[in-house]
């Protein structure tokens, strides 16, 4: 035992940004920030120790070398949120005893909440912010401890958490991990804040049915952003929301329950069926609107888009139209004139790489039943080919085109509004984990991605999550500013689809190392993944045109 005189046993740790610091044992990451990091401008909310993400109560080892994250971060921004939402979730324990939050999803740069059985009131909404508040000021510490696993079903129990109580049943699990704000206690799958105090950016907005939690976001860390409602965007997680309630599909044990009771199949075919039965209902829009000639067709990577449009070309046949589909990137500039981005490489995703004055002179042309000469790029000369493919529409012929700029009107500035019929795709996933733990569509989506990226590119998961920041800047400059300006939005996201796709990319994700920055990333995937129950399914079981398809292979459109 150490006596009163005796100096405290010091440690190295190496500050990533700073250098390397002889501290005393015992020493926390957030002992740290209150010393080094005092002229820091944006919160810190955790670290990145050995490249695995830890909380602000770490107790750092002898060696560790240390990487502050802030609220600049994908990371922090769920970090931040996630605490918020336990205030959340404790305000409407306290003001409304027996009553369930549902955390649903992403909206207006904020997380969607609503009560399970009935809408909210403004009154509410301005009392669990008014308690939310004091929770702030009574700086309330945040603990994070583990427990056996009885235990836990026996506190969650008592709180009449059912859907956690069945989820962490199916867990092969003899402890986890919980959190406790005062006498309320919380199941998460990330890490949260230490300490009330410093979750001091939030508001929460009505929004009927239910109100919107808002939070800091990586592109304006400093402020909360201003609201902006996306109307059209919560008609569809509306939609969504009715269709998962019809498969019986709340959250993952409920899917899970399905999978051992061996209905997995008939609920693959209901959830395919309703997206059949969504991609028609678009093509008759199109087809009952006698003055569109254009259909526009973007959203975020991996959200199926060409799956869609190959489907949507087969239902508006159907209807006795005969479209036509051309290519946005035969009109690519010259490599020579392409645009460079912030790191001097090539911007590939600007409206400046494309020859925007011939592709609309072509669309008017087309439009108005000429033939024009479409350039052929050759992506290896960079450069376009010497003689083009003529082409001509007939009368009421619509052309398809999909790519990044599709929603932005100064793609196709010269053709009359009503000309045109826009659709936004993105995979927006209403399946919750449980009822606090809501799934992120970006999430989704990086999975397909990553799956799909090695199966047609070669590329392993760890290339792939090195990319994706860099595709997410794409798509919030490119595609997220002009979604609401759609004519029609289609949900590719599948139900069914992460309980399948779980075997394809646990592989590639363990193969990430410990050395990889991107390691933290992958193993936030894994913990992820584990609620769900893997399904290994005969190739017929998915169909052949299912947008699923166009990650995992085998597609009838390939």
């Amino acid at each position: 035992m150490t006596s009163v005189s005796e100096s405290p046993k010091m440690i190295w740790i190496d500050l990533v940004d700073k250098g390397k610091y002889e501290v005393a044992e015992g020493t926390e990451v957030k002992d740290l920030v209150d010393v080094y990091y005092t002229d820091h401008k944006l919160p810190i909310v955790g670290a990145l120790i050995q490249n695995e993400m830890q909380d602000l109560n770490y107790l750092l080892q002898n060696g560790d070398t240390v990487e502050m994250v802030d609220i600049a971060t994908e990371d922090g921004v769920r970090i931040y949120r996630r605490s918020a939402l336990l205030m959340l979730l404790k305000a409407c324990h306290d003001l409304f005893p027996g009553m369930t939050l549902i955390a649903r999803h992403s909206l207006s740069d904020g997380l969607f909440c609503e009560f399970s059985n009935r809408e909210v009131t403004p009154a509410e909404v301005k009392q669990l912010e008014e308690h939310m508040r004091d929770l702030e000021k009574q700086s309330l510490t945040i603990e994070r401890f583990v427990v056996h696993m009885k235990e836990a079903l026996e506190i969650f129990s008592s709180l009449n958490q059912q859907d956690l109580v069945e989820l962490l049943k199916q867990r092969n699990k003899n402890i986890i991990h919980v959190c406790k704000l005062g006498d309320y206690y919380e199941y998460f799958y990330g890490l949260v804040l230490t300490n009330t105090a410093q979750v001091n950016q939030f508001r929460l907005i009505y929004y009927p049915p239910g109100m919107i939690l808002q939070t800091p976001v990586k592109k304006n860390p400093g402020v909360l952003m201003p609201f902006v409602e996306q109307k059209k965007l919560a008609n569809i997680y509306s939609e969504e929301k009715a269709w998962a309630e019809m498969l019986n599909a709340p959250h993952v044990p409920a899917v899970n329950k399905t999978i051992a009771q061996g209905g997995f199949k008939d609920f693959i075919r209901i959830n395919e069926a309703l997206h059949e039965k969504k991609i028609a209902d678009i093509a008759d829009q199109i087809c009952n609107n006698k003055d569109v000639r254009i259909i526009l067709i973007a959203g975020p990577s991996s959200s199926g888009k060409t799956t869609f449009a190959q489907r949507l070309f087969i239902q508006l046949k159907v209807n006795g139209k005969q479209p036509m589909a051309i290519s946005l990137d035969n009109y690519f500039v010259d490599r020579c004139d392409t645009p460079l981005d912030e790191d001097n490489e090539y911007d590939f995703e600007s409206l400046e790489a494309l020859k925007l004055d011939l592709f609309n002179e072509h669309l008017q042309k087309l439009i108005n039943g000429e033939e024009v000469e479409m350039p052929i790029y050759n992506f290896i000369k960079g450069t376009c080919e010497a003689e083009g493919k003529k082409i001509k529409l007939g009368p009421g012929q619509p052309l398809i085109l999909e790519g990044i700029h599709c929603l932005n009107d100064e793609l196709t500035s010269s053709i009359y509004s009503k000309q045109k019929f826009k659709i936004y795709i993105s995979a927006l996933t209403q399946l919750n984990i449980d009822f606090s733990n809501n799934i992120s569509t970006t999430d989704s989506r990086l999975v397909r991605r990553i799956i799909r990226d090695n199966r047609t590119r070669g590329h392993n998961a760890l290339q792939t999550i090195k990319r994706w920041p860099s595709v997410r800047r794409g798509e919030e400059k490119n595609i997220f500013p002009f979604q609401e300006s759609a004519d029609a939005m289609f949900n590719s996201s599948l139900v069914y689809e992460l309980f399948v796709l779980k075997p394809f990319i646990e592989p590639l994700l363990n193969q990430v190392g410990t050395e990889n920055k991107e390691y933290a990333e992958a193993m936030r995937l894994q913990k992820f993944l584990s609620y769900f129950t893997p399904v290994i399914l005969e190739d017929r079981d998915i169909p052949y045109n299912s947008i699923l398809r166009e990650f995992i292979g085998n597609s009838c459109f390939e």
